[in-house]
């Protein structure tokens, strides 16, 4: 499975380019999923639904299945974090993985760059970082797109990882 990144700090404009990444890439033909990390706890269940009575109740994992979506939430209960490369084993095959954060991690990425957000780049002092998409020009060491390029950003990220 073909694994690409995006990454930045917060307020970056990582998640509009994941979503316009998605819509593009699987406009051409291509399987997409996408794994995000999470600094803060996530809870995708509500509570007193029934999902969330089992997991509150003692349940290690819970999967929730309907006509439209399955989800499975599992319960660390104060094991560490699975890494990343254990998230992407258990999704099932498909052309290529966005994934979006993780920017420790040795994948191949993209950093999205804000220059109103008032934070450092990434990509300088990190080389799995292959490009910066920003909306200010740069002047770096390898490619720079504009933020809102999509296309653009799209062909670099399939040529890069052979689709």
């Amino acid at each position: 499975m073909r694994v690409y990144g995006v990454t930045g700090w917060k307020n970056a404009g990582k998640t509009g380019l994941m979503e316009r990444l998605v819509a593009e890439i699987t406009g051409r033909g291509f399987a997409v999923s996408t794994v995000k990390h999470a600094h803060h706890g996530v809870d995708v269940d509500q509570p007193g639904t029934d999902s969330h009575r089992h997991r509150v109740a003692g349940a290690s994992e819970v999967l929730l299945a309907s006509g439209q979506r399955v989800a499975l939430m599992q319960e660390l209960r104060g094991a560490p974090e699975p890494p990343l490369g254990e998230l992407l084993a258990r999704l099932s095959p498909v052309d290529l993985v966005l994934v979006e954060g993780f920017k420790r991690e040795g994948h191949p990425k993209i950093e999205a760059f804000r220059a109103e957000a008032g934070n450092p780049l990434i990509a300088i002092e990190n080389e799995t970082i292959r490009a910066v998409a920003s909306d200010t020009a740069l002047e770096l060491d390898r490619p720079v797109f504009d933020l809102n390029d999509t296309v653009r950003i799209a062909d670099f990220i399939l040529d890069e990882v052979g689709l």
